[in-house]
């Protein structure tokens, strides 16, 4: 199989757009020292307060084992704080802070600056196939 051949396969296009859309991410919010992971986690547990681990890495599409990590990043950041649910002292509740809070609401200009630096090469008929597309081909992975 030849590289040219290789390089064109879809797979290797997707692995490349999230180089570029990482790459981007670093510049726009490098004030935040945020990943991300970080920020959508953030946002998460910010309009839904009292989630716990699991139920967090459902709703943002994580990986539930690598989750904790995410989240003692965030807590020694002072971003997140956990808490023992009242109601069963095997969970932690998650909730974010006043300065998470703040972060977040900081950070989410910065955010939209890279989905326009990222979708710039797209003409606004072919940014919304192109988020179509996306959103079929990610929903495949969950049947």
């Amino acid at each position: 199989m030849s590289l040219t051949r290789l390089t064109a396969m879809p797979g290797h296009l997707i692995r490349r757009a999230q180089q570029v859309s990482t790459a981007i991410f670093a510049e726009e919010l490098a004030d935040a020292e945020l990943t991300s992971v970080q920020l959508i986690s953030l946002a998460a547990i910010a309009e839904r307060p009292g989630l716990d681990a699991t139920t967090l890495a459902e709703l943002i599409d994580f990986d539930k084992a690598t989750i904790g990590g995410v989240l003692d990043r965030l807590e020694r950041k002072g971003l997140v704080r956990r808490s023992v649910s009242p109601s069963d002292k095997r969970v932690k509740e998650l909730a974010a802070t006043p300065a998470g809070r703040a972060l977040l609401a900081a950070s989410m200009p910065a955010a939209e600056q890279v989905q326009v630096r990222l979708l710039a090469p797209l003409s606004p008929a072919e940014r919304e196939d192109f988020l179509r597309m996306l959103r079929l081909v990610t929903a495949a992975s969950q049947d």
